[in-house]
């Protein structure tokens, strides 16, 4: 389809078109003026602002056709009056000033953008592989899991990996929004779109590139981009009434005092109106800002309703907890270290590719524990492994796989007064019981913490909604200050929870898994954990935090609360400049060419006002 002056792309390649042109017209006319000649000067001047109203009238008119009625109409009202009456160099300091605000305010969304520009940006293209003894550099579509790269200083991580030997100083500002790189060791995880800040080091890919962290960011990034610009709701709530009352008032003063000048001068200073320039630049700036500290808030909307949230529903698993078994207890027999028993349970769960087995694995790491290489291993799926470490013969697994081996009542000392929801694994060696080492999903560090500092910035209500069973809701929920704790939900009984909490306020829910997803839906703001969630849960979701931290929702709330209150501050600030500016020229105390410039002034003010937002 052609593209014509009402289509959006279309005049905005007209822009800096509308500006040069009235600005030629205006210095002309002005020039034509000094030379005595004011015939010649209005024909310049109306020929300089007749471009500007044609194309505003064009959006007008198509911004009617999908149902849109702005303030847009303010200015063609004054433009067009003014060329009536006569005032042509009115007309033209109003258009001037019409196409340079809506210059200044895309001017201002690009630099209150930059923050996502720059995230999209970063996207690595390539990789530096190693082949055959030696490095090519191929795309990044090319690697797989398991290839070993090669990440030069400065080079952004262009997939999920774990470092490969020697040591990873990573910057991860681009993610967590923290400016302090992070220092990583053989085996760690490395998330994609990490910038490497020290030397050079080796990563064995775990994830193609399209699966990796900042693909998911980046989706989500381009998502938000192409979302509906951010106009938002609190600009519409005040459109109208604002237009009213120039109108009205406009037509006042035309019936008090029948001078048509005045009329003008009424209509111009209106022109154009900060309320429709103040809002998306705020807003955009703390969507941007938000983008810095590693928060994805989609559209202006959804920062608005961040701002105004009172009641939170908050999911169990990957967003209260961390989502994964840590060991929390180790019982030992007569004899054994934990971390002797671990070193032996975890030697022999390297055969085995369970998730319990590669915690484990993965925690003897962690702690330095040089593993052994286990011979003759029996995997019985679901229930344990048996096997020879060392020479001595281990199982490892479940209580009644393991008590199958040494006797029930030796394991059952062991294995009593466990947390809920915790999981026990029974190690014997030798055919005696040596232990049982204990794994569960524990809160996240700093969560009260964090609910305190909620409850203080306006949060009123917070709800545990889990499908989990209440004993282990209850347990996790010990100590924290919950309002209330629901438990053994389904996704529509989720669904459920965040409906009836409406009575409280807006409602918050941030979940991660798909189960979240129709939740995230129903509440009047979804927050989804991380970009390597669930896809359901990011694409429900209004509010996508790209790191798995849970406190990076306050800096969010804050962020969004602030935004909110300077695109209001800026908002009320300009009508009340404007509407003591309209009553001015009602009196006659302004003309239409002052009253076009100092229009301008407030427009300028309130602009660079909302770009506070981009500030912490």
């Amino acid at each position: 389809m052609p593209s014509g002056p009402s289509d959006p792309s279309f005049v905005s390649r007209l822009r800096p078109f509308l500006v040069a042109w009235p600005l030629i017209g205006l210095a002309g006319g002005l020039a034509a003026r000094l030379a005595g000649d004011e015939a010649v000067a209005a024909v310049i001047w109306t020929v300089g602002s007749a471009p500007v109203l044609a194309v505003l009238l064009a959006e007008i008119i198509g911004g009617l056709r999908r149902g849109d009625f702005g303030l847009d109409i303010v200015a063609a009202l004054s433009m067009s009056a003014a060329l009536v009456i006569g005032e042509h160099l009115a007309a033209a300091i109003v258009a001037l000033m019409y196409a340079g605000g809506q210059y200044l305010e895309s001017f201002a969304e690009r630099r209150a953008q930059r923050e996502m520009t720059a995230l999209l940006a970063r996207v690595p293209r390539s990789a530096m592989l190693h082949a055959e003894g030696a490095l090519v550099e191929v795309p990044v579509e090319r690697v797989e899991p398991g290839d070993r790269l090669f990440i030069r200083r400065g080079d952004v991580v262009p997939v999920d990996g774990k470092v490969a030997g020697g040591v990873a100083v990573l910057d991860q500002s681009a993610l967590t929004g923290e400016s302090m790189p992070v220092r990583l060791k053989d085996g760690d995880d490395v998330l994609s779109g990490s910038t490497n800040a020290g030397d050079a080091f080796d990563l064995a890919a775990i994830r193609r590139a399209a699966d990796s962290t900042y693909a998911g960011v980046v989706r989500l990034a381009e998502e938000a981009q192409r979302s509906r610009a951010p106009m938002a709701r609190m600009a519409d709530r005040y459109a109208m009434v604002f237009l009213g009352v120039t109108v009205l008032l406009a037509g006042l003063t035309g019936w008090l005092t029948g001078d048509a000048v005045r009329v003008v001068a009424v209509l111009v200073v209106a022109t154009p109106c900060p309320l429709i320039l103040a809002v998306p630049v705020a807003l955009m700036a703390g969507i941007s800002r938000a983008a810095k500290s590693g928060i994805l808030i989609k559209s202006g909307k959804a920062l608005e309703m961040l701002a105004r949230v009172r009641a939170l529903v908050i999911d169990k698993t990957g967003t209260l907890t961390a989502g994964a078994a840590h060991i929390v207890d180790t019982r030992v027999a007569p004899g054994l270290s934990p971390s002797e028993l671990l070193r032996i349970a975890a030697s022999l769960d390297q055969a085995s590719k369970h998730i319990i087995a590669e915690t484990l694995v993965a925690a003897a790491r962690a702690q330095g524990l040089a593993l052994s290489v286990p011979t003759t291993v029996e995997d019985t799926p679901g229930a344990g492994l048996t096997g020879r470490v060392e020479g001595r013969l281990v199982s490892v697994g479940g209580f009644q796989y393991v008590a199958d081996r040494v006797g029930d009542e030796d394991l059952r000392k062991l294995s009593q007064s466990r947390p809920p929801g915790a999981v026990g694994v029974a190690v014997a060696i030798d055919g005696k019981a040596a232990g049982v080492i204990v794994l569960a999903d524990m809160v996240r560090e700093g969560t009260e913490d964090l609910l305190r500092r909620l409850r203080d910035g306006g949060i009123e209500r917070i709800v545990l909604a889990t499908g989990d069973r209440m004993d282990v809701a209850r347990f996790i929920g010990a100590g924290l200050s919950l309002d209330a704790v629901r438990a053994d939900l389904t996704p529509d009984q989720k669904v459920l929870v965040v409906l009836s909490e409406r009575k409280n306020g807006p409602v918050m829910m941030i979940g991660d898994g798909v189960n979240d997803a129709p939740a995230l839906a129903a509440a009047d703001l979804g927050v989804a954990m991380g970009a390597r969630g669930a896809a359901a849960s990011s694409e429900a979701a209004d509010v996508v935090l790209l790191v798995d931290r849970l406190d990076r929702i306050l800096p969010a709330v804050t962020i969004a609360r602030r935004s909110r209150a300077i695109a209001l501050q800026s908002v009320i600030a300009g009508m009340a400049l404007s509407i003591g500016a309209m009553l001015a020229a009602a009196a006659g105390h302004l003309a239409p060419v002052e009253g076009a410039l100092l229009q301008e002034v407030i427009d300028v003010v309130v602009i660079f006002n909302a770009l506070r937002a981009l500030r912490g």
